[in-house]
């Protein structure tokens, strides 16, 4: 279990950093006539960016077969 942590981390730090800045757009951003599909409801919103962040943050994970 600790090696999945160890390979994983930057996944795992980007999915809760991205719930959070999903859920604060939907906050302060949002959508005011709520027709928008992803910021009309917090849930929606929050739910993408953990997804967001979880893929942007693992494409800064390092390649060990691009090194050898």
């Amino acid at each position: 279990m600790n090696t999945f942590i160890r390979k994983n981390l930057l996944t795992i730090i980007g999915i809760p950093l991205g719930a959070l800045a999903g859920f604060l757009y939907w906050k302060f951003v949002g959508c005011n006539t709520g027709t928008c599909a992803i910021t009309s409801n917090p849930l929606n919103s929050t739910l993408y960016g953990s997804v967001m962040g979880g893929l942007v943050f693992s494409m800064f994970k390092k390649n060990k077969k691009a090194k050898q």
